[in-house]
């Protein structure tokens, strides 16, 4: 975190930004009062995991018996607020209590990080300086206007804020004053935290009369090529193609005629559930650029009203690649000829197409996943 500038060199500079940009005096000498790099934020963000995160983790932690329980709960109680805000959004109820079980289990989760300080570790830190200097500037806005104290405006090491874990500038740009106090409330005021979350699923494109994806069952000699590996589902056809090519429901049941636009997902490989994702799917992409969040936020919701357990269940050992495994999954590609991209333990679509060519070449299923099975048939090669 060395730099230049001394701390308080920095925030004296900064200060004259923020004046210049209409951010008054007293708000941020307020909001600046005692603050100082936090070591434990520059920790967090440079941390690296050990081990990849399998789905199957994924989901058992994000789609638990408890948040279910607990969503249907919470569902039952702000259903009326929760209708007011469909009938003005066309955001579906399920859908706005599954984001927030997933954000911060329906409010047990802020985060205790006080977020002016957070964003003004972040921001003097070299390494994402720019991103986090815009985001400290949108949050001395929403201090100017009130609609928090600096007090309370508490929130994740990277700054995300409230029930919603909105970051200050999507703060700024969907924040909704929905219950009439004169301020955007989305640490308190439940009307303003799920009229926030419709107004910014509405903005983008959400479709109040659609669901997410559903989970299928594919035929046997599916062509694995028509499966999207990018995070965006780059293969897309119509329902009513997917059909013609043997795709059934999850029960078996034949798909129901259909000419809206879907993509076939694998997140778990081939001898894990399938799924046919359609355009709000991709909307949820939006809110986190994550396949596994997508899934998760799609199938808690489904769950919140009675939707069934996936049929294909967890491997009895659900073994985790580490990321000094995926390092070495990537160089021994390269060496065979697969471009993976550089060696940086990330599984990213770079890394997922060369697994796609070594496992056509090699006459096995060709599911783009990583796992500890494909390594060691890798390492027999080289």
């Amino acid at each position: 975190m060395q730099r230049d500038l001394s701390f308080e060199r920095w925030v004296a500079e900064l200060r004259e930004d923020a004046l210049r940009e209409g951010i008054s005096a007293q708000t941020f000498d307020r909001a600046f009062d005692r603050v100082t790099p936090l070591e434990r934020v520059i920790e967090l963000d440079r941390s690296q995991p050990e081990f990849t995160l399998s789905f199957w983790r994924y989901m058992s932690n994000a789609v638990s018996d408890q948040r279910i329980e607990e969503g249907r709960r919470l569902l039952q109680r702000h259903r009326p607020l929760l209708q007011d805000v469909e009938q003005r959004y066309g955001v579906q109820p399920r859908f706005l209590v599954a984001f927030w079980g997933l954000e911060t289990n329906y409010g047990a989760t802020f985060g205790s990080f006080p977020v002016i300080s957070a964003l003004a570790t972040l921001a003097y830190d070299e390494r994402r300086s720019a991103f986090f200097r815009e985001e400290l500037m949108h949050a001395l806005h929403i201090l100017d206007s009130r609609d928090i104290s600096p007090e309370r405006m508490e929130g994740s090491w990277a700054g995300a804020m409230g029930h919603l874990q909105f970051m200050p500038s999507t703060f700024t740009a969907y924040a909704t004053d929905a219950d009439g106090d004169g301020r955007r409330d989305i640490w308190g005021s439940m009307p303003d935290v799920f009229a926030s979350a419709a107004n910014f699923l509405s903005s983008i494109g959400w479709r109040g009369d659609e669901t997410w994806g559903q989970e299928v069952r594919l035929p046997a000699d599916f062509d694995w090529n028509l499966v999207s590996i990018e995070t965006m589902p780059e293969t897309r056809k119509t329902i009513d193609e997917w059909k013609t090519l043997g795709i059934r429901g999850a029960d078996g049941a034949t798909l129901p005629s259909d000419d809206r636009e879907a993509a076939v997902l694998l997140p778990a490989g081939h001898e894990g559930p399938a799924f046919l994702v359609y355009h709000n799917y991709t909307r949820i992409l939006q809110w986190n650029r994550s396949i596994f969040y997508a899934i998760a936020v799609g199938h808690l919701a489904d769950r919140l009203v009675g939707g069934p357990e996936l049929t294909v269940s967890a491997p009895e050992e659900d073994i985790r690649l580490s990321v000094d495994q995926v390092e070495e999954m990537q160089t021994r590609l390269g060496r065979l000829g697969f471009d993976a991209g550089p060696a940086d333990g990330r599984v990213g679509p770079m890394t997922r197409s060369a697994i796609r060519e070594y496992q056509e070449s090699r006459g096995i299923p060709a599911d783009a996943f990583p796992s500890m099975k494909l390594l060691q048939h890798i390492r027999d090669q080289n």
